[in-house]
């Protein structure tokens, strides 16, 4: 299953669990996790993209290790809303990745790599840092909104 509400993805989830956040990038996929009570979302481990199947078989790895019951992917709309090449890219990861049996949520990214970056300029972090740390950090952003959607609904 692959929706766009959050109402769907929590009844196809009706005991919670382990969540995995994914930034899919053209060069990396940025990974978060959360606990099984969607309290807090943590970077966790960044996948360099390679062919698809190594993605797939890297991602398969850490949600059998974490016991990941549903993905969120980020989903890179447009200012105004619209679809994008990036959005449709990444409409087509999530359908590649059904067949992991896991829901997926696809939740509205536009503003998460900014908010990102300007909290690790702020914190003073230099370029080359930022640049290891901004996808896994940019997963946790999107699969933290996610979670707090997701408990307040």
């Amino acid at each position: 299953m692959i929706t766009t509400v959050p109402a769907d993805f929590r009844a196809a989830l009706p005991a919670g669990g382990r969540l995995i956040g994914l930034d899919v990038g053209t060069k990396t996929i940025g990974t978060a996790l959360c606990d099984a009570g969607w309290s807090f979302a943590s970077p966790a481990q960044l996948v360099r993209r390679s062919k698809f199947t190594k993605d797939k078989a890297a991602l398969v790895e850490i949600i059998a290790r974490q016991q990941v019951k549903g993905i969120v992917t980020g989903l890179p709309l447009n200012l105004d809303g619209t679809d994008s090449p990036r959005t449709q890219s990444t409409r087509a990861f999530a359908r590649n990745c059904d067949d992991m049996g896991l829901p997926i949520l696809l939740w509205d990214e536009r503003w998460s790599t900014v908010a990102v970056e300007r909290t690790l300029i702020e914190q003073d972090f230099s370029r080359a840092r930022r640049a290891e740390m901004i996808d896994n950090m940019a997963a946790a952003h999107i699969l933290q909104a996610a979670i707090d959607a997701l408990v307040n609904a």
